[in-house]
């Protein structure tokens, strides 16, 4: 089991450093005007989306294999595992809604200005403030 939680981690730091650092390369995006750096971002906003996407894909099949052979029958009862996959679900939503930013940044759709994208960034760090303090400290 402790090789499954370490994968789990391995991977949801991989998601998390695409989720936390591509909405700051939205906000540059939005900020630039001339036609090379706007395709320059264009191609690193894909590969870290891609990357980040596999962060996630992973963080998710091995949190799963966690929540099933594990925490699921200890702690299936406790407020705090509901809270926490609340915010999985919310970071999942974030994860899809920043696919889209992207697609709508590589069409030249961007309808967002960067202080949008600076406020839009800070979501991903809430949630882990929050989920690590549900895991760690299970309050509820």
């Amino acid at each position: 089991m402790l090789w499954i939680k370490s994968f789990h981690l391995i991977f949801v730091v991989m998601w998390y450093a695409g989720l936390l650092y591509l909405p700051r390369l939205f906000v540059y995006h939005a900020m630039s005007d001339d036609v090379i750096g706007i395709e320059r971002f264009k191609v690193m906003e894909r590969k870290l989306f891609a990357i980040t996407t596999i962060g996630g894909v992973g963080a998710l099949i091995f949190g799963l294999w966690l929540l099933i052979d594990y925490t699921w029958a200890a702690y299936s009862t406790s407020l705090w595992l509901t809270l926490k996959l609340t915010l999985v679900a919310v970071l999942i939503a974030f994860h899809l809604l920043c696919g889209k930013l992207m697609l709508d940044f590589r069409g030249d759709r961007n309808r967002h200005g960067h202080r949008f994208y600076r406020v839009f960034n800070e979501i991903p760090a809430l949630i882990l403030i929050a989920v690590v303090i549900l895991v760690v400290v299970k309050p509820l």
